[in-house]
């Protein structure tokens, strides 16, 4: 086996391998997929010298555990955690020399939901449709971490940051989600959708890489009738039977049949990966789309 790899001893609760993703396939069934925090994910490449596109570790909650096979530059991002090196405290955002056989264990996350690991020469499993990312709702990509198993690295860059530590924004305490009305907001009452961006909503711990789930006052549909499955883009707000709002994230289904009242803009979606169960959550209209056809 060669020495570009790394053996994983402990896989946490969910930790995948995450690029920026596989956009443009959701004429094929395809979701995005990629990192759920792309902002952390493309600092901790510039950290250890990686093309921003290059895959990294994303970890859900606890962290994960691996033991190189070569000296590699690490850096460990996104939700702050504790990080050792063969039981040695080391730097969270900031590069780390790890060396062969040693093992770099990230820790649970003080805050926030998902750390982000990045390695000089980034992951190197096998692409699919152009994206190394592990997609939960396809299954392209590759497996979730287990215990036991070995990745390949990439052929490291010659340099990497040289900086103690660089500002990465906090996890929120409240979720400010803003959202343009439609395509489907006219399948709501206009209490529904006054209660959308007026009142208070929690992250339910059902969310995962697929949507942020809420918990919080049912929306009241005005329509009951069905509605034929037709796409769905990232941060489609859905709302299902139970009439509480669903954000969708990374790996979302690219067709749906329940109505979409807003979508989120997408550049507040890397917060809602880090947004814990029970975090508030507020919906604020900036836009009003125009309704869709019925039909």
């Amino acid at each position: 086996m060669t020495d570009r790899a790394f053996a994983v001893v402990r896989a946490g609760a969910l930790t995948t391998v995450q690029d920026l993703g596989r956009p443009g396939h959701a004429h094929l069934g395809v979701p995005r997929s990629g990192a759920l925090d792309p902002p952390a994910a493309r600092l901790v490449n510039r950290l250890v010298g990686n093309p921003l596109d290059a895959a990294v570790l994303e970890t859900t909650v606890n962290g994960c555990a691996v033991r190189p096979r070569r000296p590699v530059t690490v850096a460990v991002g996104g939700a702050p955690c504790p990080v050792t090196v063969d039981g040695r405290p080391a730097p969270w955002g900031a590069p780390v020399r790890v060396p062969a056989g040693a093992l770099l264990d990230v820790g649970t996350a003080l805050s926030g939901v998902r750390c982000y690991v990045a390695f000089d020469g980034g992951v190197a499993v096998e692409p699919v449709l152009g994206s190394r990312s592990t997609d939960l709702l396809s299954g392209l990509g590759p497996p979730p971490l287990a215990d036991g198993a070995f990745l390949p690295l990439g052929h490291p860059a010659t340099h990497h940051a040289r900086v103690d530590i660089v500002p990465q924004p906090a996890p929120p305490r409240e979720l400010v989600l803003r959202v343009t009305l439609g395509p489907r907001s006219d399948w709501f009452t206009a209490t529904a959708l006054a209660t959308l961006t007026t009142r208070a909503y929690r992250v339910s711990s059902a969310s995962n890489r697929i949507g942020l789930r809420t918990e919080g006052p049912a929306l009241e549909r005005a329509l009951q009738g069905e509605l034929p499955s037709e796409g769905m883009v990232l941060g489609a707000v859905q709302v299902p039977p139970d009439g509480r709002p669903v954000v969708f994230l990374a790996d979302h289904p690219t067709t749906g049949g329940y109505p979409v009242v807003a979508v989120v803009r997408e550049s507040d979606l890397a917060a809602a990966a880090q947004a814990r169960p029970g975090t508030p959550v507020r919906f604020v209209e900036v836009g009003r789309g125009r309704p869709a056809t019925r039909g």
